[in-house]
């Protein structure tokens, strides 16, 4: 007997914080771990875990896509150019989590992707260039492999002016863009399996 591929995707053994949710689920197999190089991907996916800040990440994974509506696809140039308006705007829609402090967040954080732009500094790069370029690699038993290091990136981030960007956030968002593999050891995606 075959079987299907829905139940493939059930019996992988997974990190257990994918839980049962196939949403979840998903954004594990696909997403989570995965080096991002992209710019524009890293600055959304901070922003990102910004907003998940005291909430569930699998509240954010749901209103992904009308965050991305609501911030013109995390376009920088775009989200710099909001005002109180566009403020008042996304208060109001029921789509994303309305918080002011970190709809405003998100707006000065794309002015400051903006400015380093300006002065010849990719966000990528700078991301990048607290691992050298490599993929940090946990033990795979809850040992972090850039719990420090993620203290290291929030000074920086908050030096500049970026907000929500605490050490738990900043881990979360190196996890989530592959800065650093923290799959479980008997996960399917992890280096170690």
């Amino acid at each position: 007997m075959m079987m299907s591929e829905n139940n493939k995707m059930e019996a992988l053994q997974r990190c257990t914080w994918a839980g049962t949710d196939p949403l979840m689920q998903a954004y594990h197999d696909q997403e989570w771990g995965v080096p991002e190089r992209d710019a524009r991907a890293l600055w959304e996916c901070l922003m990102l875990e910004g907003f998940q800040a005291g909430l569930s990440w699998v509240t954010v994974l749901r209103k992904r896509e009308a965050f991305r509506d609501a911030f013109h696809g995390f376009d920088p140039a775009k989200v710099a150019r909001m005002g109180e308006k566009d403020v008042l705007r996304l208060l109001e829609n029921p789509g994303i989590i309305r918080s002011r402090a970190k709809i405003e967040a998100t707006i000065a954080g794309a002015r400051i992707f903006g400015e380093m732009q300006a002065r010849g500094e990719d966000f990528a790069d700078f991301c990048w260039s607290f691992t050298e370029g490599k993929v940090l690699r946990g033990d795979g038993h809850g040992v972090p492999a850039g719990a420090a290091l993620s203290e290291q990136i929030s000074k920086e981030l908050k030096r500049r002016g970026f907000k929500f960007v605490g050490p738990t956030i900043v881990y979360a968002w190196m996890q989530a863009v592959g800065m650093v593999d923290d799959h479980g050891a008997g996960c399917f995606r992890s280096h170690k399996s």
